[in-house]
């Protein structure tokens, strides 16, 4: 039986997408009426309309039943029409949280009125139905309330606002700027040969319109320009078309670094089936996908053991069922070594407290897009991505290892970042001072 968590998400949130659609609709209904003359406003509400109910029918009809097939460069249809229907979508929606949010002390004033008001209403009921009714007398203190109520109420709406230029912000500007962060990590068995060596991580690409084979081929460069001795790559290159997979290993076919590229999966290439095809494509250009698997790194005499898995999860997410295990990481268990340094490439953070159990001493990971539109900068709990993890981005570390969860590269579901711009991590791997 599927957790209750599963049943009720779906119907809440086509809850607040009704609500918040028909609350945002009243609100560009009466500015107009407001603001613009009858017949004017006539005609403007119905091109509104028109336009209105095109973006839903392009955009979530075809949804409904199938993944359509991504194109892997910016269209003209997906500038003009997939991003706007993004932007309007997403902003009504949290904007409509905000108002929720600021008129709830006002619903639960008027809620504790009527209760406060409930015996008196009864007594005066009672006394309709055995005297007269006397006219009622206006009371001056309610002439307050209706215009501190209409303050309050625009003052919410107003704010409500808010979310749409964020939106706006995070869809053109937030969402390519890809930023590049250095980290020295020490660890007391490094070997001496690879005392500084540098390891730049990129991971969660989702090629699409709104990340193009284009784009991905600039983050490539990028990460040559950082002369790093390795590049790690940790998974979720296509998003649900598997006909992408083919552009997004030509467009990192540019990576260049004297130990090589090398790669793992993610959970979308589990659920688009293109392990075997992905992995196949990565190695005709020189790029080892490690599943399951280990290698070992040479510098002179030292070495360093890498491990790479596939996705794995305690968890479905929604009808995937896919990776699911019952105990992460059992199939890398031999593969740690004592005598040297270990770093796993796991897509899922969650597998962290196993891999520190195991003794693996660094873990890169993604999977979060570092909560890709995040709040955190009013609470650190205001992310999405805490719903399936607690590690959603940065440093982690725990008895017997760290770990290290990227922002990632692309987007999925709302083609925007906010709070949580696009990342190329380098470690400097140092033995302590």
């Amino acid at each position: 039986m599927a957790p209750l968590f599963d049943i009720l998400f779906p119907i809440l949130l086509l809850a607040l997408l009704v609500a918040s659609q028909i609350f945002w609709i009243r609100r560009i209904r009466e500015a107009g009426r407001k603001w613009i003359p009858n017949r004017a406003w006539r005609v403007t509400l119905e091109v509104l309309f028109t336009i209105y109910a095109f973006l839903w029918v392009y955009n979530a009809v075809p949804a409904w039943w199938a993944h359509p097939r991504s194109p892997v460069s910016l269209t003209a249809i997906d500038a003009l029409v997939g991003g706007p229907f993004a932007w309007w979508v997403f902003g009504s929606g949290i904007g409509f949280l905000f108002v929720l949010v600021l008129r709830l002390p006002w619903y639960i004033f008027r809620l504790l009125r009527w209760l406060y008001r409930m015996p008196g209403r009864v007594v005066a009921w009672v006394r309709t139905r055995t005297r007269p009714v006397a006219m009622a007398v206006p009371d001056p203190a309610e002439a307050v309330i209706p215009s501190r109520r209409n303050f309050l109420l625009q003052a919410a709406t107003a704010v409500g606002v808010v979310p749409f230029v964020g939106s706006f912000y995070g869809l053109v500007f937030e969402r390519t700027d890809v930023q590049t962060t250095h980290y020295r990590v020490a660890f007391d068995r490094l070997p001496r040969g690879f005392h500084g060596f540098r390891i730049a991580q990129i991971s969660d690409l989702h090629i699409g319109p709104f990340m193009s084979a284009a784009e991905i081929r600039r983050v490539a460069e990028m990460a040559n320009r950082l002369k790093p001795d390795l590049i790690l790559l940790t998974g979720d290159y296509v998003t649900w078309d598997a006909s992408t997979q083919g552009a997004v290993v030509g467009a990192l076919s540019v990576l260049r670094a004297p130990y090589g590229v090398i790669g793992t999966l993610g959970n979308h290439e589990q659920w688009t089936h293109t392990e075997a095809s992905i992995t196949r494509l990565f190695q005709e250009q020189g790029t080892m996908i490690l599943r399951q698997q280990n290698a070992t790194l040479r510098a002179g005499g030292d070495e360093l053991n890498l491990i790479g898995v596939d996705y794995e999860s305690r968890h479905h997410m929604g009808r995937h069922t896919e990776g699911m295990v019952r105990k992460y990481l059992t199939a890398i268990e031999p593969m740690v070594r004592r005598d040297t340094v270990n770093i796993l490439m796991s897509h899922n953070p969650n597998t962290f407290d196993r891999a520190a159990a195991l003794g693996i001493d660094l873990s890169l990971a993604g999977h979060t897009h570092g909560g890709q539109v995040t709040m955190e900068f009013i609470s650190p709990d205001i992310s999405p991505s805490r719903f399936v993890t607690p590690y959603v981005v940065g440093w982690f570390e725990k008895p017997g290892g760290k770990l290290y969860v990227n922002r990632g590269i692309g987007t999925i579901g709302v083609p925007m970042r906010i709070g949580a711009p696009p990342e190329i991590t380098v470690y400097e791997l140092v033995r302590p001072a």
